[in-house]
């Protein structure tokens, strides 16, 4: 029998000893692959099934290919994070605002050890159309939430925010961005990128106030 060959009688006997494997299995495997300079798209099926301990043909059974794979893990890495920043909002104390809590939250995220978020950074300036495309979707449900929330706000203070849509997505492109830019930096480095991000999304904000009186003056 050839290498190949071998290889993967060895990979189907580890697979039968294993068990069953889970497409969540397959999805760590390929964010464990990855590291600063690779992003999801540059995977081979073959690494990350022998990264799974799967003979290949077993990717078959949950993913058509690597790009639906990575679609995927950029899903799983969306969901994750609207689940930690809406857990930080009903943390909220008096003392400390939702921008500041929702900027830290989204920082820590950098930190957790499955690197999901990572993955959804990375593929929106590297990956392709397809990955761009789901990226942009994760986006969007940020966006329409933080509208939301802004109408909330400004019904309940009286405070009106022009074009609340408009002003949700500059926020919410503006802390990916920021981000992106964290995710490799030192701990001093990056806190100092989480308080420039903090003052933006406050300038955002006032603008966007300011613009509405003007609106309302005209």
């Amino acid at each position: 029998m050839s290498r190949i060959e071998l290889e993967a009688v060895a990979l189907t006997e580890r697979e039968t000893r294993k068990g069953s494997v889970a497409a969540q299995d397959l999805m760590d495997a390929a964010v464990g692959l990855l590291d600063s300079h690779r992003s999801v798209s540059t995977l081979s099926l073959r690494e990350i099934a022998r990264a799974a301990g799967i003979a290949p043909n077993t990717f078959y059974r949950h993913f058509r290919d690597v790009d639906e794979l990575t679609v995927a893990v950029i899903d799983q890495a969306g969901r994750s994070l609207r689940g930690i920043i809406r857990e930080a909002r009903q943390r909220l104390s008096i003392e400390r605002s939702a921008i500041r809590t929702s900027v830290e939250a989204f920082m820590d995220q950098l930190d957790a050890d499955q690197r999901y978020l990572h993955v959804l950074l990375r593929e929106m300036s590297t990956g392709s159309e397809a990955f761009r495309q789901a990226v942009d979707r994760e986006l969007s449900y940020f966006e329409d939430e933080l509208r939301e929330e802004l109408e909330k706000i400004s019904a309940a203070t009286g405070h009106k925010v022009h074009e609340p849509g408009l002003a949700a997505k500059a926020i919410t492109r503006l802390v990916v961005a920021m981000g992106a830019s964290a995710a490799d930096a030192s701990k001093e480095r990056r806190g100092e990128i989480t308080e420039q991000t903090v003052v933006m999304i406050r300038m955002i904000m006032e603008g966007a106030e300011q613009l509405a009186r003007k609106a309302a003056k005209a």
